[in-house]
């Protein structure tokens, strides 16, 4: 360890991590909102006292024993408070980050433990700072008493006189402008000379940067651009240096034997028990059910490393000796660690879901006339790049008055490690879910766009945002489908066509949006369709005289009955003629028919893998690849593998034959002008070709040069023509193998976009096991449902009965 860190360098890293160490107590400051915890509720203030107080005089139980056995060097007074408010402090940032991840900072349990969280950590850090006036008086008892009079003199200068400084510096700064750096300046001067203040007066450095971010308002953006332009710096650069000297200074070794083990599972028993049993009683006594105070409890038990700098501070004034600074940071460890898994397992928040009909565009025949043929769309964006596209998607989807569209906006952010995604899932989740409400939406460039598009289309408009983990965004967005009866989600495809180059190479956003896009395609409550834009958008549909071209490629089944249907709809709008072609296998049956029957296990049942019944030549397919509906899993990201189940033939080429029955009478549409006026054209336009090389054909006809936009299905449940992709290597499996094959293709040789389109089919779905209670109840016609403080607010227009799903906890 001496030659990673010599002797003459601990005095440097311990300067420098001292130094990151205010900056951080400085966003920790901003991240608490002073109005909102003087506003804090009776409940919520209760819960922290018991939270502060029960620890707190455990702590001061384990005090007296400790101090009478491995402690009897130190002064007791400050060392029964060091070691009381070690025992009671919640961490809060951390306990922000466990409540984003598990989504639940935004619910009742969540909201109640950040309220309580924050005033606990005010009272700390006051604790605290009486703890370090008290370490210093050894000196004389008056030298405490002048540490405290100038602490409380210097909070009263940063409320009175500094905050109205910084509101005035903050109202300088407008929405969506980047921040003057003269104002970055003078905040961080101000962190530093705060920092100088407090350390002259003889508390900690620490303090004066927190009470700094204390006093900064949090009204406007200015704290949360001040958070983004020095959170990497802080958390990346200084913090670890902060870390690996309070490693540096943790002896493990010095806890050698029988009694420092049974004081260290004292300390920890003792700290537990405090902690979540006196805010389980408080919680309890408040009307929350025993599993949420259970929970609250754990959530108020999480230490990190708020609880790091508490035992620095102490070891470093000589009140902790190294045995117990190392029993205290084994503590910490333990408390943070359990927090995660206890929840998890003890809480889940109640899920709303609203049951509908439509969960596509395309309707069989027999049910079109009882169908209300409104849409219902969900267009999910990641940044600006996707907007051009999507919105002349949506454009051509608008239909006339008689089908009006309704297009759901769901901006999707990623949750990063960073303090400012904590403000921003604050301000845009509410109860855990994604937050629509547009009177207090954020309004940047992306809703500016759509709305305008809504204003000049009359479409209805609903911007959402939402922030997740890429691991976990998939759920958003099938929930908010759910929430919001979508008949289809639209998704943008994880990379983009270079602007101004035709090359064929593309701009990749992120993997993880990839996944995102394949989780979705699994759990979907609706139709998916996965855009991708080459570079130019999708068409441009400005003017109702100017003719676009969009092509429908059919090869038959679910997936190109519900692309033929998109078709469909657009074809009424008065810009856009659309032409079907329809491929047939040009080979006998007898040579490359492949009958798909699920593979039967001993027990009976298609659990793991299906069989492909080949009655020809298997062209090097590798059957053992492709699954049945009953596997509920894929094999992997680089193979096609088709999750099917027994097709009749006959019946799927019956119901191909009515849903092509539109096209193949060139049938005359019904058009609507801007203005509403009906017109009639012939915008339908219908070609069948036999062919033994599908791929090429496709290709073919996605070369040409006046098309817009491509339309083909994804091909779950193939038909004979595609059926020997499965196990084939595939780039991008989730396009299906004629949508890979297209997209793979250089730009210089395709311009047209293309969207890739499954059909929902809930054999097909997988669905999560259900884990929660089905409550039905009656939607009133208002539209809107106020259930309980726990249940969500189910919005939107009351067709339906509403099924709120909650756990047996959330009814008692």
């Amino acid at each position: 360890m001496d030659y990673v860190f010599p002797h003459r360098s601990l005095t440097v890293l311990e300067t420098i991590s001292d130094l990151g160490l205010v900056f951080f107590l400085f966003l920790v400051g901003l991240e608490l909102d002073l109005k909102a915890i003087l506003r804090t509720g009776g409940s919520a203030l209760a819960i922290a006292a018991a939270g502060i107080c029960a620890p707190f005089i455990g702590g001061v139980g384990v005090s007296f024993v400790l101090h009478s056995t491995i402690a009897g060097g130190s002064s007791f007074a400050p060392f029964l408070i060091f070691m009381g408010v070690a025992m009671s402090i919640t961490a809060f940032p951390v306990l922000a980050r466990i409540l984003a991840e598990r989504r639940l900072l935004t619910t009742d349990v969540g909201q109640m433990a950040m309220a309580a969280a924050a005033v606990n950590d005010v009272v700390a850090w006051i604790l605290l700072a009486l703890a370090v006036a008290l370490s210093g008086s050894n000196k004389g008892p008056l030298v405490a008493v002048y540490v405290l009079l100038c602490g409380g003199f210097f909070v009263l200068v940063m409320i009175f006189i500094v905050q109205k400084i910084m509101v005035k510096l903050a109202s300088r700064v407008v929405d969506n402008e980047p921040i003057n750096e003269i104002l970055v300046v003078i905040t961080l001067a101000g962190v530093l000379i705060a920092g100088f203040a407090t350390d002259a007066i003889g508390i900690h450095s620490i303090f004066g940067g927190f009470i700094f971010g204390l006093v900064i308002p949090k009204d406007g953006p200015f704290a949360a651009l001040i958070i983004e332009k020095i959170e990497d710096f802080v958390t990346i650069l200084m913090l670890p240096l902060y870390f690996a000297a309070s490693g540096l200074k943790t002896n493990i070794n010095s806890i050698k034997d029988g009694q420092s083990f049974g004081l260290l599972l004292l300390v920890i028993l003792t700290a537990c028990a405090g902690k979540i049993l006196g805010t389980f009683v408080v919680a309890y006594f408040y009307k929350m059910s025993m599993r949420k105070s259970l929970t609250l409890g754990f959530l108020m038990n999480t230490k990190g490393l708020v609880e790091l700098i508490v035992l620095n501070i102490g070891k470093d004034k000589k009140v902790l000796n190294d045995e117990i600074f190392a029993i205290m940071v084994l503590m910490a460890l333990f408390t943070t660690f359990i927090t995660t898994p206890v929840v998890v397992a003890l809480y889940k928040p109640a899920r709303t879901s609203v049951p509908y009909t439509r969960r596509m565009l395309y309707v069989p025949h027999e049910k079109l006339a009882t169908t209300d043929l409104e849409l219902r769309l969900l267009a999910c964006v990641h940044g600006m790049p996707n907007v051009h596209a999507i919105i002349n998607l949506v454009e051509a989807l608008r239909g006339t008055r008689r089908h009006p569209l309704y297009l759901y906006i769901l901006h999707l952010l990623e949750l990063s490690e960073r303090p400012s995604s904590i403000m921003k899932v604050q301000r845009v989740r509410r109860n855990g879910r994604p937050f629509w409400d547009q009177e207090h939406h954020d309004m940047d460039s992306i809703v500016v766009a759509f709305e305008a598009f809504g204003q000049l289309s009359k479409v209805t408009v609903c911007p959402m945002t939402t922030i997740s983990r890429f691991v976990d965004m998939y759920e958003d967005i099938c929930v908010t489908a759910n929430d919001k009866r979508a008949a289809m989600i639209v998704l943008p495809f994880h990379k983009h066509a270079r602007p101004y180059m035709h090359d064929g190479t593309w701009e990749s956003h992120s993997a993880g949006l990839r996944q995102v896009n394949q989780k979705v395609l699994l759990h979907a409550p609706c139709s998916v369709g996965i855009l991708v834009d080459r570079g130019i958008g999708v068409m441009s549909l400005a003017s109702s005289f100017v003719n676009q071209r969009i092509a429908v490629l059919f090869y038959g089944g679910p997936d190109d009955r519900e692309a033929l249907a998109i078709g469909y709809r657009m074809a009424e709008h008065p810009g856009v003629k659309l032409k079907v072609y329809r491929f047939l296998l040009g080979d006998p049956v007898d040579q490359h028919h492949v009958e798909m029957t699920p593979l039967e296990t001993e027990s009976g049942s298609a659990e793991h893998d299906t069989g492909l019944e080949d009655t020809g030549d298997s062209s090097g397919t590798d059957y053992q690849s492709v699954l049945s509906f009953g596997s509920k899993f894929s094999l992997g990201h680089d193979m096609f593998d088709y999750m099917i189940t027994e097709v009749d033939r006959n019946e799927e080429s019956k119901l191909d034959e009515q849903c092509l029955a539109m096209a193949k009478q060139n049938f005359t549409v019904p058009g609507a002008s801007n203005e509403g006026d009906s017109v009639s054209k012939k915008s339908i336009s219908y070609e069948e070709t036999t062919v033994n090389e599908p791929i090429g054909f496709a290709l073919t006809m996605a070369r040409m040069e006046d098309l817009s936009l491509l339309i083909v299905g994804r091909g779950r449940k193939p038909s004979p023509l595609l059926a020997s992709f499965a196990g084939k290597h595939a780039v991008y499996p989730e396009l299906g193998p004629v949508g890979e094959a297209l997209t793979v293709t250089a730009l210089s040789e395709i311009g047209c976009s293309l969207l890739v389109v499954q059909q929902h089919d809930p054999e097909l779905a997988i669905i999560p096991p259900p884990s929660t209670k089905v409550v039905d109840v009656t939607s009133p016609k208002s539209g809107g449902l106020q259930l309980s403080p726990s249940l969500v607010v189910v919005t939107g227009p009351a067709s339906s009965p509403a099924v709120v799903q909650a756990t047996k906890d959330d009814q008692s």
